[in-house]
């Protein structure tokens, strides 16, 4: 039987002409479209909330047939009513059993955007650089050891290829997250980052989150494979992944990291989330447990799903300590956490998003020479002088320091942070100038989360 197509015309618009460099000064400049492969996570279309110069207005979708694309097509469908800034998507679609295949039949030089299940995310990554694709995935692109052996053999293929491969590190774009950075680069304020220990490390970035979320009042539906380390992977490769990626980036800024010799895990440890079934129901629509899930279900019918993990390591002689934590549901009034500490010789810099700060972050300068006359000088004027790259910065004292008050004009709401990563992404195709650090952390990042992964595995066979 000849594989189902669909085609789906949202809106038809005139698109912008253009061009954009595919990655070499050799291939004939076209508009390039996207090509969205099995979108089963929500972040799959979060890069369309906005058009992009060069970009053809024709989303190409390859895909299997289920609730994932409908929701896909759903969002696409959505963005496209909105006017700030106008959206005028179309979707062509391919539901065949060969979507893969038929994926890999298009011309080279496109961007093929990954972000579904994970398990199929390697094989999705090498297939697509293979021909001859740009691709932009979702985090984690590696949720174990032999996949990060697959990821570096991509990255090898990608530079063979002259195609760029990059993930989506929205984080990076968060302002308390962008400001403990810029901060930290300020010796008269923070001083040099402490080495710490591994009982008091200098670096710490925590953050909890919650499986039943209501969004416009309704529960967040996720994917039944969601809840299954094979193929989301565990907490402490996915989450982490954004948390590594700071530590990286706001401790060494530009600076190039090599796994085999500037990283080691010192401890690791995983733990499971308890989920009964009416709960893993609510929050997938499922009445029962698939049979891939029945690994995880224990003797009294509940299903632990490996959702959390901590681990200390040391990156360039820094102790750092990385946690993630997977909740039920968060209790009434309250929400997801993060913090982050960077201590310095100088000022510790935290950001804090607990009950104090009604659960949204906040971002303080803390340090015991907050009451001398000069340092406080010193810190006002770096903060005025900040406010002409971020307008409208402000300080308020405390009896540790001062909060960093940041306007809410400049805090953008994590959805909003997708379009800036492919912004960036676009620019390093079309210039071809992606720094030359990025592949080394990239794959200096993964090697952590794996690795921490493999030791929390060996160290509960071992209890």
């Amino acid at each position: 039987m000849k594989p189902a197509t669909m085609k789906q015309n949202i809106i038809f618009a005139t698109i912008t002409t253009a061009l954009l460099s595919c990655g070499t000064s050799h291939q004939k400049q076209s508009a390039m479209h996207l090509i969205a492969l099995d979108p089963g996570h929500f972040h799959a279309s979060l890069v369309q909330q906005q058009m992009y110069p060069g970009i053809d207005s024709t989303i190409r979708v390859f895909t299997p047939e289920g609730p994932e694309v409908k929701q896909y097509l759903a969002s696409i469908e959505r963005f496209n009513q909105q006017t700030d800034p106008p959206v005028h998507w179309a979707t062509d679609v391919y539901t065949g059993h060969d979507y893969l295949e038929k994926m890999l039949q298009q011309p080279p030089g496109n961007i093929v955007v990954i972000a579904g299940n994970n398990r199929l995310k390697a094989t999705y990554i090498r297939r697509s650089v293979h021909a001859g694709q740009h691709v932009l995935a979702d985090k984690p692109m590696a949720i174990d050891a032999a996949s990060f052996d697959s990821l570096q053999a991509a990255f090898q293929e990608a530079a063979d290829k002259k195609v760029q491969l990059y993930d989506i590190m929205t984080e990076r774009y968060e302002i308390r997250n962008t400001l403990q950075r810029e901060l930290a680069l300020l010796p008269d304020v923070f001083g040099t980052l402490e080495p710490g220990s591994q009982q008091d490390p200098s670096v710490v970035k925590n953050s909890v989150h919650h499986f039943k979320k209501l969004v416009a009042g309704k529960t967040m539906v996720r994917p039944a494979w969601y809840v299954d380390e094979t193929q989301q992977g565990e907490g402490i490769v996915d989450v982490t992944t954004h948390l590594v990626d700071l530590v990286q980036w706001t401790c060494f800024p530009e600076q190039t990291i090599h796994y085999r010799t500037d990283i080691h895990v010192d401890s690791a440890r995983r733990w499971a989330t308890p989920m009964t079934l009416q709960q893993y129901s609510d929050i997938t629509g499922q009445n029962s447990f698939p049979e891939y899930l029945h690994k995880n279900i224990s003797k009294d019918s509940i299903l632990q799903v490996y959702a959390n993990g901590a681990f200390d390591y040391t990156i360039k002689g820094i102790h750092a300590n990385i946690s993630v934590t997977w909740n039920y549901q968060a209790p009434e009034g309250t929400g997801d956490t993060h913090y982050s500490l960077l201590r310095g010789s100088l000022a510790s810099l935290i950001i804090r998003q607990g009950a104090e700060q009604q659960y949204k972050p906040v971002l303080y300068i803390e340090s015991t020479h907050c009451h001398d006359s000069t340092y406080t000088k010193m810190v006002e004027s770096r903060i005025a002088a900040l406010t002409h790259k971020y307008p409208g910065l402000s300080l308020k004292k405390n009896d540790k320091g001062w909060e960093v008050v940041i306007p809410e004009t400049l805090a953008k709401k994590h959805e909003a942070l997708f379009g800036k990563v492919m912004q960036q992404f676009l620019e390093y195709i079309r210039n071809n100038n992606m720094p030359a650090w990025e592949v080394p952390n990239m794959l200096a990042k993964y090697y952590t989360t794996t690795q921490a992964l493999t030791l929390a595995q060996q160290t509960a066979s071992r209890q």
